[in-house]
């Protein structure tokens, strides 16, 4: 079989990661979370009181503050998948707070965030033998990527999911935030200037709302070994 690139997709809370994590195991691929690269450069924001309670941003000073961030991913043997590291410090579960999650979509969505991650992306999967999931991974990082998938649920699915990660992990939680921040996401997502999150033309959809782990394992081996035959 050929190497490839395999570009995952899709809404916040939809399982990307989980399936990208366990197909890039399986295969013995790379897996990049592009999602958690946005949420490490927010957190470094948070840390630095760049973000404002109203939702604003210092836009200003987190553009100058760029060169600064620095985010790497390192297997964690214990877990089975990689951890996200910002300038050298494990930060794989601060990046998964809720508070995190609440300004995560306004920062991606500023075009100089976007294209110093952007670029960090590529070259990661320069070489191919990549799983990258994300919001434009198909659409803008790697275009002409053999497979593309693009997942979705319904945002109630999708807050239960996110919901019960939080609780599962001892960390506070209400539904009802947990849904307004899910939509809240699919919104800005969506709608910003820059790569706004949409299905590539040649992108396989999903929905796996109603689908078990294993049930999308199978599917997407499926997917993965008819691509890398071609």
């Amino acid at each position: 079989m050929k190497k490839i690139t395999i570009a995952i997709d899709g809404f916040s809370s939809c399982g990307k990661s989980t399936m990208a994590k366990d197909l890039a195991k399986e295969i013995g691929y790379v897996y990049v979370d592009t999602g958690a690269m946005y949420r490490a450069v927010t957190l470094y924001a948070l840390r630095h009181h760049l973000l404002q309670a109203d939702g604003g941003i210092d836009e200003e000073r987190l553009r100058q503050e760029m060169d600064r961030i620095h985010i790497t991913f390192r297997f964690n043997a214990d877990a089975g998948r990689p951890d996200t590291y910002l300038n050298g410090e494990c930060v794989e579960q601060e990046i998964r707070s809720l508070e995190v999650s609440k300004y995560v979509s306004p920062v991606a969505a500023l075009p100089f965030v976007r294209e110093t991650m952007v670029s960090q992306q590529q070259a990661m999967g320069r070489e191919k033998g990549v799983v990258m999931d994300g919001r434009d991974v198909g659409t803008l990082v790697f275009p002409d990527a053999e497979l593309k998938v693009f997942v979705t649920a319904s945002p109630q699915v999708r807050a239960r999911r996110r919901y019960d990660e939080l609780k599962a992990k001892g960390m506070p939680a209400d539904f009802d935030e947990v849904l307004r921040n899910v939509e809240e996401r699919d919104y800005i997502d969506s709608h910003r200037e820059v790569s706004p999150l949409r299905k590539a033309a040649d992108a396989i959809e999903l929905d796996n709302g109603e689908m078990t782990i294993a049930e999308q394992k199978e599917w997407l081996m499926r997917l993965f070994r008819k691509a890398a035959q071609c």
